[in-house]
């Protein structure tokens, strides 16, 4: 299974945000860190914020920062949420799907998959926050 690169981007964003729990982050320095594009890293950020994830604060003091404790972010809620299929093939559009026994194989991969998700919260993915800050400190050097 691969996920899309707006899950991917969603990821490092909540990422990053509960590497600095307790200060306002901002799009230019997530951007920096990971080396990826500001355009589309404001797309994800805004959907993150409609969706309850994130809060945005406007203004000089303003930023990002996570709207519920790490503990609170499922990975599979997540992982549903910035998908819009989980189609591993094509089973629809496909001539023999009516008579294939592949759909439901395919289907049921999925499903553990999700429920493998469904394990964990992005708490859970913080265990080498120091790390984390070493990582995400380097890269602001270099930059």
């Amino acid at each position: 299974m691969q996920l899309t690169r707006y899950t991917d981007y969603s990821v490092r964003v909540l990422t990053h945000l509960s590497t600095y729990p307790d200060r306002m982050s901002c799009i230019a320095e997530i951007a920096q860190a990971y080396g990826i594009s500001q355009s589309h890293l404001m797309k994800v950020v805004q959907d993150l914020g409609q969706s309850g994830y994130v809060e945005t604060v406007r203004g000089r003091h303003g930023g990002i920062r996570l709207r519920k404790p790490a503990a609170e972010i499922n990975l599979g809620a997540l992982v549903r949420h910035t998908e819009k299929h989980f189609d591993v093939v094509d089973c629809p559009g496909c001539l023999i799907a009516p008579a294939c026994q592949m759909t439901n194989v395919f289907a049921q991969a999925t499903r553990a998959f999700l429920e493998v998700l469904d394990r964990y919260t992005l708490a859970d993915m913080m265990g080498r926050r120091s790390q984390l800050h070493r990582l995400f400190a380097t890269a602001a050097e270099r930059a």
